[in-house]
C-alpha cells in the first residue's frame, strides 16, 4: 500500500495506545538565581505528572482521540502521577512496580532551566513480562500505538521492537519516538512510522543533523531500515518527512516563543491520529507542524493552545522535495501512513 490508497475499513475501535514505560513525576521549582555551592528560597513549586507517553495521550486526548496510557508505575510518585492522569479524564492502565516511579526535578531562574533526571525505577524480568501481557490483551482492540520515551533500568533494549511485532500481530500499526538501540532494535521490527528529533537521529547517521538534508537523509535511513514512514522533527524549523519514495518539508509560518519540551510529543500524537483517521497525509503533516508550534505557547508540555493552531495552520507549508525510491519501496508494503 502507498499513501495513494483510499482509506481503510475501521471495524475495531478507534483507540490509541500510548505506551509509557518510564513516567516521571516532574518537579519544578522557580527561584529569583542560581548560584552554586548556595541555598535557595524557593518561590513556586509545581508538580506534574511527565514523561512523553504521557504528553502523548493528553495531546490525543485535547484532539478528540480515543486514548489509553499503558504503562509501568510505582510508589508515591506514581499514585501522584495515576490521580493527576484520573482528574485528567485520560484512561490510563498500569503494571505495579515495587519500586519508585522517577522524578525529574526543573530549577527556572533568570529564563534559563536547569534539569535533574532520575534514571527510573529498576524494572524485574517478571514485571516486564507482566506488563507485555497486558499490552498484548490491551492492543487487540487498538488501532494505533505509539510508543515513546525512554526505558527505565531493567527494561531490555529490544522492549519498542517486541512491542511493535506484538501490535502487527495483533493488527495495530505503530509509531516510535526513541533513540539509541532502542530505535535501531524496533526499526527492524518494521514500524508504520519512527519519529526521532534531530538530536536523537544523529546516531543514525554517524554525525549531527544540521541542516534540513542532513533531515532528510536521516528519514530516508528510517524507511530503509524497516519503518514505512520517517520523520525528522527539528524543533523551530519545523519537520522533515518521508514515505512513498518522496520528501516533505514541513513548517509554520511562523516561531513560537515559550516552553518548547512537549511539541515533539504533540507531533507524535497528531501523526497518531492521522494514522488513525486516515486523513490526507499533506493535511496530517500541516496539522502536526501547527499543533506543535502551538504546544509551545502552553506553560506545560501536553497541551497545544487551539488558538494558536487555528492561527497559524493556513500558513503552514507542506513542500515536497523530492522523489527517491528505495529497494524497500519497491517491494509491496504491508501498511501506509495516513493518505
Amino acid at each position: 500500500m502507498t499513501i495513494e490508497d483510499p482509506p481503510r475499513a475501521r471495524g475495531r475501535g478507534d483507540l490509541i495506545i500510548s505506551v509509557a514505560l518510564n513516567p516521571a513525576l516532574d518537579i519544578t521549582y522557580t527561584v529569583p538565581q542560581l548560584v552554586p555551592d548556595t541555598s535557595h528560597r524557593v518561590t513556586g513549586v509545581v508538580a506534574r505528572a511527565g514523561g512523553k507517553g504521557l504528553n502523548v495521550a493528553r495531546v490525543l486526548r485535547q484532539l478528540g482521540a480515543e486514548t489509553v496510557v499503558l504503562g509501568l508505575l510505582g510508589g508515591a510518585s506514581g499514585e501522584h502521577i495515576e490521580a493527576e492522569l484520573a482528574a485528567a479524564g485520560v484512561p490510563a492502565q498500569f503494571t505495579r512496580l515495587g519500586a519508585e516511579t522517577r522524578r525529574t526535578v526543573t530549577v527556572l531562574a533568570q529564563g534559563t532551566a536547569t534539569v535533574l533526571n532520575e534514571p527510573g525505577p529498576h524494572v524485574t524480568e517478571a514485571q516486564w513480562a507482566a506488563f507485555r501481557d497486558a499490552f498484548a490483551e490491551r492492543v487487540r482492540a487498538a488501532q494505533v500505538v505509539v510508543l515513546s520515551g525512554s526505558r527505565p533500568p531493567g527494561v531490555p533494549e529490544t522492549a519498542y521492537a517486541d512491542l511493535v511485532f506484538i501490535a502487527r500481530a495483533a493488527g495495530a500499526e505503530t509509531i516510535v519516538d526513541a533513540d539509541g538501540p532502542a530505535l535501531r532494535h524496533a526499526l527492524a521490527a518494521g514500524p508504520a512510522l519512527a519519529k526521532p528529533n534531530a538530536h536523537e537521529a544523529a546516531d543514525l547517521l554517524g554525525r549531527s543533523v544540521r541542516t534540513r538534508e542532513d533531515a532528510v537523509a536521516v528519514a530516508h535511513r528510517l524507511v530503509r531500515s524497516g519503518a514505512t514512514a520517517g520523520v525528522v522533527s527539528r524543533g523551530a524549523d519545523g519537520f522533515v518527512a518521508v514515505t512513498g519514495g518522496a520528501a516533505y518539508s514541513v513548517r509554520a509560518p511562523e516561531r513560537v516563543s515559550g516552553n518548547p519540551t512537549g511539541a515533539g510529543d504533540a507531533l507524535a500524537a497528531v501523526l497518531a491520529y492521522g494514522l488513525l483517521t486516515r486523513a490526507p497525509w499533506r493535511d496530517v503533516l500541516a496539522q502536526g507542524a501547527a499543533v506543535s508550534a502551538a504546544a509551545v505557547a502552553c506553560p506545560w508540555a501536553g497541551e497545544y493552545d487551539d488558538d494558536v493552531a487555528s492561527r497559524l495552520l493556513p500558513g503552514t507549508t507542506v513542500e515536497k522535495l523530492e522523489e527517491h525510491r528505495t529497494d524497500r519501496e519497491q517491494e509491496p508494503c504491508r501498511t501506509s501512513p495516513p493518505r
